[in-house]
């Protein structure tokens, strides 16, 4: 049986927008896997009327209720008083809940005094499971009844992403007789719709698996989902499915169920005993920066020069002055030299560099916002790419990163270096 989960959100701060709603996102992802249908999700402020309605609805229309927020010891916290109210059960005081809010505080906050409105938190339905939370004060929990799963978790994505992984998804999962398995496949030189268009037959036909194309800043991932009674048999299922994908798309795959360009490019670079440097100009520093967000990188990461103006391409990286006066900076010449400037100055065995014109205005050569030159330095020589990026600052920034990426990785995997 196909079990349908709503999930409701409990804070005013949601409602306003001041804070983004990322445990919606997370729950509705990780439900998906779990193989549980999420139809609704509703947003309600700190108000015990409102998300009363907002509960007597999700009764109607599924039998796993989920909420996040409303735990805290304040008096707008009233998540727990709402769900036990609409389902017809008391509030009761758990000793041991108060313990550890106590210890917590003991062991966490510098011995500081507890404020007695938090023993509220230890006020708990009836005949609930209590969910432990060992990241926070307020314990989560779960109770059936009126033919519902009613979960309830903090709000605090630092409390309620732990919570779920150690104590909801286990109790979920005995809910399901199937088994959900999922393969994403990251893809780089092809947008979502052009992806699409190669396999809307495929996904069309498909049922289960099922294909679906998501796309990201500057890539897409295709993510291929399996139902079946074993894990074995699910990934059984996804097999042919991603020979296929990867028979029409070859080289744009760049990986599978992998975090991103950079990851696999860290990787090939160990693997191969190699390093890398770059030379930024449009993109100060972010190819720098999402290598050396990766744990490790300083093995193969020699490190990066941002040189945004002129006098700092040539001072630092040595690229010719007559070169910068006659044809400036935005010009695949220059980027060309910018790598091969930082892959001596660095020592490194290859070299990535970006100059262009990320806007939101045409640079004073009338070079237009987009224009963007990505060149790759290696011992065998250098090439470049000329691109077209459109008129978002941040997305010409975040797209000339990846194809600095792609052409490391298309290097070191030995595939043609052009899309």
């Amino acid at each position: 049986m196909a079990h349908n989960a709503e999930l409701i959100s409990v804070g005013t701060e949601l409602l306003l927008g001041n804070i983004l709603n990322t445990d919606a996102q997370f729950l509705s992802r990780e439900l998906s896997a779990l193989g549980m249908n999420v139809f609704y999700q509703t947003v309600v402020g700190d108000n015990p009327e409102r998300l009363r309605k907002a509960v007597d609805i999700a009764k109607s229309r599924a039998d796993i209720i989920i909420t996040t927020g409303g735990l805290g010891p304040t008096c707008d916290d009233l998540t727990k008083q709402t769900l036990a109210e609409a389902f017809g059960k008391q509030l009761v005081f758990h000793a041991e809940s108060a313990e550890r809010i106590k210890d917590y505080f003991e062991q966490n906050l510098h011995g500081a005094p507890m404020p007695e409105n938090n023993l509220q938190q230890a006020m708990l339905p009836e005949g609930c499971v209590i969910l432990q939370n060992d990241w926070g004060t307020a314990p989560g929990c779960i109770f059936e009844a009126g033919g519902c799963h009613v979960v309830m978790l903090p709000g605090p994505p630092r409390e309620c992403q732990p919570m779920f992984y150690a104590h909801v998804a286990p109790y979920l999962r005995k809910l399901s007789e199937d088994t959900i398995r999922s393969r994403t496949l990251k893809l780089f030189g092809m947008g979502e719709s052009a992806v699409e268009a190669l396999l809307r037959d495929r996904m069309n036909a498909l049922e289960n698996p099922t294909l679906a194309p998501y796309a990201k800043t500057g890539e897409v991932e295709l993510r291929i989902t399996a139902k079946a009674a074993s894990e074995d048999e699910a990934e059984r299922l996804i097999d042919p499915v991603e020979r296929e994908v990867r028979a029409i798309l070859g080289d744009l795959v760049y990986g599978v169920n992998v975090g991103s360009l950079e990851e696999v490019v860290l990787a090939l670079l160990k693997e191969k005993g190699l390093t890398l440097s770059c030379a930024e100009s449009c993109t100060g520093g972010l190819i720098a920066k999402r290598l050396t967000d990766l744990p490790g990188a300083s093995a193969a990461f020699k490190g990066g020069a941002v040189t945004y103006c002129n006098e700092a391409k040539h001072a630092l990286l040595g690229v010719s002055e007559t070169l910068l006066a006659e044809k400036g900076a935005v010009c695949a010449e220059v980027a060309e030299a910018m790598a091969e400037g930082a892959r001596a100055v660095f020592g490194s065995d290859l070299a990535v560099s970006t100059t262009g014109v990320a806007g939101p205005d045409s640079d004073e050569r009338g070079n237009p916002v987009g224009l963007v030159y990505v060149a790759l330095a290696t011992p065998s020589g250098t090439t470049c790419r000329e691109l077209h990026l459109g008129q978002s600052r941040d997305r010409v920034r975040t797209t000339a990163a990846h194809h600095a990426f792609d052409l490391a990785r298309r290097y070191l995997q030995g595939l043609p270096l052009e899309l």
